[in-house]
């Protein structure tokens, strides 16, 4: 979702300190989430697993900066950012990559607009680009028809489904919420979830 500029966005983005730069100063495991929103998931998810690399994708430099602000004050080893289009991850992220976290994506909702899905065959062809081994693809999403666009392009595309809920509760010891999902659950809507693997 496109927000308002704010004032301070160009000295925000050229003080961050976290873009990513190719490289973690460690081997661990690298987690990516594409269309990162104002940060709140990929930090949650980066304090609860510090072992584990993350990398926030966000197209808009007017959203990057919100989550650059929520982000700067914790000082993490292990969260970087991106600013850049999800078409363009390939020259960042080649072979790379152990799970892709889609969070509440546009859905596109108009049939001329499909290849935009972040679900799309042509996404997921880019995506296959960027993983290192084993593919793992964790949507959520409160949106039915794009959650079942979902299922249909990923078993098209050889991913197995090896969890699915269209009422998902949150498992507090595994996973944290973004901005949208909480938003979402105090208004009662059901949230969808699937888990997809290709070997």
């Amino acid at each position: 979702m496109r927000m308002r500029n704010p004032k301070d966005k160009d000295e925000v983005i050229k003080n961050c300190s976290f873009f990513y730069n190719f490289d973690f100063s460690n081997p661990n495991p690298i987690h990516l989430e594409i269309g990162m929103g104002k940060g709140n998931f990929i930090l949650q998810m980066a304090l609860k697993y510090p072992h584990i690399n993350f990398i926030g994708v966000e197209k808009y430099s007017s959203v990057a900066s919100y989550a650059i602000k929520k982000i700067a004050p914790y000082q993490l080893d292990n969260l970087k950012i991106i600013i850049c289009d999800a078409l363009d991850l390939e020259k960042y992220l080649k072979g790379k990559v152990s799970c892709i976290y889609l969070n509440f994506s546009d859905p596109w909702p108009k049939k001329r607009h499909s290849k935009r899905r972040l679900t799309s065959i042509d996404y997921l062809k880019i995506y296959e680009q960027l993983f290192i081994d084993e593919k793992l693809i964790i949507q959520k999403t409160d949106n039915l028809d794009l959650f079942k666009f979902s299922l249909e392009s990923l078993q098209e595309y050889g991913y197995t489904i090896k969890e699915l809920s269209y009422d998902y509760k949150l498992n507090t010891s595994v996973d944290v919420m973004s901005e949208y999902e909480e938003k979402f659950r105090d208004k009662g809507i059901k949230i969808n979830y699937l888990k997809a693997i290709k070997k």
